[in-house]
């Protein structure tokens, strides 16, 4: 039982801060950059429920990774690799296909840094009170 909370607990920690710091990076802080995006490339941004509950995953399946990759590297190795294989490389796939509006660059790059980093210091730290 201690394992399974030394791992799930940490995990879930973290992807709920990972989808608090998504919505608010991108449903509050950056909304109308996305929308007027979208709107430019005669398309509706998606944000419906179901849009919701698939970044929902994503923040799941995130911090499952942070937390394998914790295990190996330091806390900011964890961060940066983290940060490359989540964000990096998501910016290089919706580039190509013409839908990121490069604007939120300004404040996703720093931002995602940040979520990235808290996100890794919460599973480390979890990891090693309850471990």
């Amino acid at each position: 039982m201690s394992k399974i909370k030394n791992t799930l607990l940490p995990i879930l920690l973290a992807a709920v801060f990972i989808a608090a710091s998504e919505f608010f990076r991108n449903s509050l802080l950056l909304q109308s950059h996305w929308i007027n995006h979208y709107r430019s490339l005669g398309l509706v941004f998606p944000e419906a429920p179901l849009n919701g509950a698939v970044w929902g995953v994503w923040s799941l399946l995130f911090s499952t990774g942070i937390y394998l990759l914790s295990k190996k590297f330091s806390l900011w190795q964890t961060a940066f690799l983290s940060w490359f294989f989540g964000f990096v490389l998501m910016w290089i796939v919706i580039g190509n296909m013409g839908v990121l509006p490069f604007a939120i660059l300004f404040w996703a790059l720093p931002l995602s840094l940040l979520e990235v980093f808290v996100a890794a210091l919460i599973i480390g730290k979890f990891s090693q009170k309850n471990g």
